[in-house]
């Protein structure tokens, strides 16, 4: 064991525009032993990293929520993993656990910040549909729009690793639900799989006039409610079809995340419908996670949850597939198999 070592991939550059596989860089360390714990920290074997647009402002030091990733450490990620050994009273070798280690083979974290995995979900959804990105559809479906039968129900970025729960949780509330996705396969994946009403291919869309043209007719009535993931022109055409009191919740902005400033037309739209906008970060709300994470596992089990994973293989694939994740290439959840 004196020799054991492990990977992790740290932020070398902060980019300019589009991320470029230079931006990180793979560096080897010594693998920490249980000598090297402190007291309640527990040493983790990562076996998945979660990869998600989020980590894009990270990378920026422009403000935000969050303090920017810094240079020269370990990139932010969650992760699910074994734990190796530990000086927690809670955990124990061989317990699975959740955690933000990282883009890393393995780390130390502070028991405080480790959830056991207790969920019958197979263990790479607890990142997933069971995890941060099922959380903040079930808050943004639950708490800020409140969906019932009988609403028209819009989600951009569809068939990614949130928009896709926030859909079937619409659709199990009785909600006329229309997704927007990039390409014909991930349309079909939404309605076919997802169970989705519609679906609008933005790819097809030649103008800003037929994109709206083409959601006005898949939201014939106007939309009710609007879960937004992506921003630009697809929030903008969405904008132009709101009902009054329509609610939005606004989750991510994925369009501008490489610097570009979003360009919307539409924003008189919120006055004149009375529209309610709520912009959100699901982190901010830890008293729900307990009953949402719960309610999502039951979801799945019974088969009326479906998610679909994008898995790339071992770390040194993580840049690639985080660059392929901005866009657009993955299909549900992106994740990254380590071991």
């Amino acid at each position: 064991m004196e020799n054991a070592s492990y990977q992790r991939i740290v932020l070398a550059a902060r980019p300019q525009g589009k991320v470029q596989l230079t931006n990180f860089r793979l560096e080897t360390l010594a693998q920490p032993t249980f000598a090297a714990l402190k007291d309640n920290e527990v040493l983790v074997k990562n076996h998945f990293l979660s990869l998600d647009p989020y980590m894009r402002g990270r990378m920026s030091t422009a403000k935000s929520y969050a303090a920017p990733q810094a240079l020269d450490e370990t990139m932010i990620g969650a992760t699910v993993g074994k734990v190796v050994a530990s000086k927690h009273a809670d955990f124990r070798t061989g317990n699975d656990v959740i955690g933000m280690l990282g883009w890393a083979e393995m780390g130390i974290a502070h028991g405080n910040t480790l959830r056991l995995v207790t969920s019958t979900v197979p263990l790479s959804a607890n990142l997933g549909v069971v995890g941060m990105p099922g959380v903040t559809a079930w808050y943004g479906i639950n708490q800020i729009l409140q969906a019932k039968a009988g609403n028209t129900l819009v989600v951009s970025a569809a068939s990614g690793a949130v928009g896709s729960v926030v859909g079937q949780l619409a659709k199990l509330k009785g909600c006329r639900v229309v997704g927007i996705a990039g390409g014909e396969r991930k349309c079909r994946y939404v309605i076919d799989q997802l169970g989705f009403d519609a679906c609008i291919d933005y790819q097809l869309a030649k103008t800003e006039k037929e994109l709206f043209t083409n959601l006005s007719v898949a939201a014939k009535d106007g939309i009710d409610l609007l879960f937004e993931n992506v921003g630009s022109t697809i929030f903008d055409a969405s904008l132009a079809c709101l009902k009054p009191y329509a609610k939005i919740a606004l989750c991510g902005m994925i369009a501008g995340y490489n610097g570009e400033a979003p360009v919307l037309k539409n924003c008189n739209k919120l006055l004149t419908m009375r529209a309610m906008l709520q912009g959100f970060i699901v982190t901010e709300h830890m008293e729900i996670w307990p009953e949402a994470l719960q309610e999502l596992a039951e979801l799945v089990v019974k088969g009326k949850i479906k998610y679909h994973e994008t898995v790339a293989q071992g770390l040194s694939s993580a840049p690639e597939a985080f660059i392929g994740l901005l866009n657009g290439q993955n299909l549900g959840k992106q994740l990254v198999k380590l071991s």
